[in-house]
């Protein structure tokens, strides 16, 4: 995902004239031309001239990672009693440096909400997930505290459109544990319309990107008891493993891990259990990231040495409630919902020194880029994922 800035002047310029004959490239067909224009960065793209433009969002081209945001109304509430709490979605653009609406998705009769009137402090979890280049909507709860979902939400940014998913082979839940593992969603635990140990103690994985009519979902081993049912989870994958913690904040919590290889549940190491102190997400599936929402630190976790190593501590961090990776950034929400603080994570990593360093003190890892991208107006942020841009015609 590019590092945003203001919009690029020439977006405020004149519309240029359509010229629908125009190459993309003077005395190449498009075909070779696409070839050649693929490797140059998004923003340059962008910059250049319409017909590239167009191109850049066009559904043949690869995709850039764009910041795709659940969002509430920053006008409604617990005051305002008004239940949904004005739940919409949006992507941030970071090429163009705006934010798109998403189109409405189609809910069931009684739609999840964000707000009850009896919980004047909490926020309800609407369970989002990003698999398989997809957006996915898993969990979330109706007014009177039921599973709202009785089947995935699905948003495909290639086509800009919404699906309905295949129903749970279990009762619909909520405060589930939610995540993906290898372009697969993944569901844990979690409660019905009732506790029921069974259900809170079963799984399942679905991939988003299958064929209609080909997807279904899988049954996971179950797991070794319920204690993944009080709370809204973040599952985490990385080095092959799904990891997640039973409650968010930094009260006392147990941990579980998924082995994807073996298909077993085991313990969670406890240098990552006494560590995870806030929202938790994993860039590419490689290394997993943790933000501690008191000191505002954000930490990456060493598999081999079972401990976590500071990358930045921030003020702005403080208080981060969501988080999503990819593309080498993390991505928090902050402030309540109303900014999302980026880290650079790529460069943090030292190389390896040359040889005439070797024998010497190794070389510090690079500080970290941090920005802000302000919510949409009028709007604060649930939650975060980092998926490919939206097509659209430019």
């Amino acid at each position: 995902m590019a590092a945003p800035a203001a919009a690029p002047a020439l977006m405020d310029a004149k519309p240029e004239p359509e010229q629908q004959d125009q190459p993309l490239l003077p005395g190449l067909p498009d075909h070779l031309a696409h070839l050649c224009l693929a490797p140059l960065p998004p923003r340059l793209m962008h910059a250049v001239c319409r017909p590239w433009r167009r191109l850049l969002y066009s559904p043949s081209f690869p995709p850039f990672l764009s910041l795709y945001a659940v969002l509430d109304d920053a006008s409604t509430g617990p005051a305002s009693g008004t239940g949904t709490g004005g739940v919409s979605f949006a992507a941030y653009d970071a090429v163009a440096g705006r934010w798109d609406d998403l189109p409405a998705p189609p809910m069931p009769s009684s739609p999840p909400r964000l707000w009850h009137p009896s919980f004047l402090s909490r926020r309800l979890p609407l369970q989002s997930v990003a698999a398989g280049g997809r957006l996915v909507l898993v969990a979330g709860s109706t007014q009177s505290l039921a599973p709202a979902l009785p089947r995935p939400v699905v948003f495909d940014p290639g086509a800009r459109a919404w699906r309905l998913g295949p129903r749970f082979p279990f009762a619909p839940r909520r405060w589930c544990a939610a995540g993906a593992a290898r372009g697969r969603v993944f569901v844990a635990g979690g409660v019905g319309a009732g506790y029921d140990a069974s259900d809170a103690r079963s799984g399942a994985t679905w991939d988003p990107a299958s064929a209609p009519a080909a997807a279904g979902w899988e049954p996971m081993p179950p797991m070794r008891d319920a204690r993944f049912s009080r709370d809204a989870a973040e599952a985490v994958c990385a080095a092959g493993k799904v990891c997640m913690v039973s409650l968010r904040g930094r009260g006392a919590k147990e941990g579980a891990v998924f082995d994807l290889r073996a298909a077993t549940w085991e313990d969670m190491p406890p240098g990552m259990l006494a560590g995870w102190k806030g929202p938790a997400a994993a860039v590419d599936e490689t290394t997993i990231f943790v933000v501690d929402e008191e000191r505002g630190a954000l930490s990456e976790y060493d598999w081999a040495g079972d401990r976590w190593r500071t990358v930045v501590e921030s003020e702005r961090l403080k208080g981060a409630a969501e988080m999503a990776a990819g593309g080498g950034r993390v991505c928090v929400a902050a402030q309540g919902g109303e900014k999302v603080v980026v880290v650079d994570v790529a460069p943090c990593r030292p190389s390896p020194p040359p040889p005439s360093r070797r024998w010497g003190a190794p070389a510090a890892a690079p500080r970290p880029r941090v920005w802000e991208v302000t919510a949409p107006p009028g709007k604060r942020v649930v939650s975060l994922h980092v998926l490919p841009r939206m097509a659209r015609a430019e």
